[in-house]
């Protein structure tokens, strides 16, 4: 890890995730619940953030989702 621990995480600032779903899966927001869950359970209050959530056709290598974020370190 490039921080050396995650202490330095001051606050997670924004979270994003694609979702591998069909055209009729409406449920995308439910699926990224888990990473922003797992933020806010590792960080406590400084998880907390923004969140956009996407449903696509594919991702590379056939993954159901990919997750990104924006940290804030010091």
């Amino acid at each position: 890890m490039a921080l050396g621990d995650l202490d330095k995480v001051a606050r997670v600032v924004r979270l994003g995730g694609f979702v591998n779903a069909t055209p009729d899966f409406l449920d995308g927001p439910k699926v990224l619940n888990g990473a922003s869950d797992l933020m806010v359970a590792a960080f406590g209050d400084k998880g907390r953030h923004a969140r956009t959530t996407v449903g696509v056709a594919a991702l590379p290598s056939d993954a159901a989702v990919e997750v990104e974020g924006i940290f804030e370190v010091a």
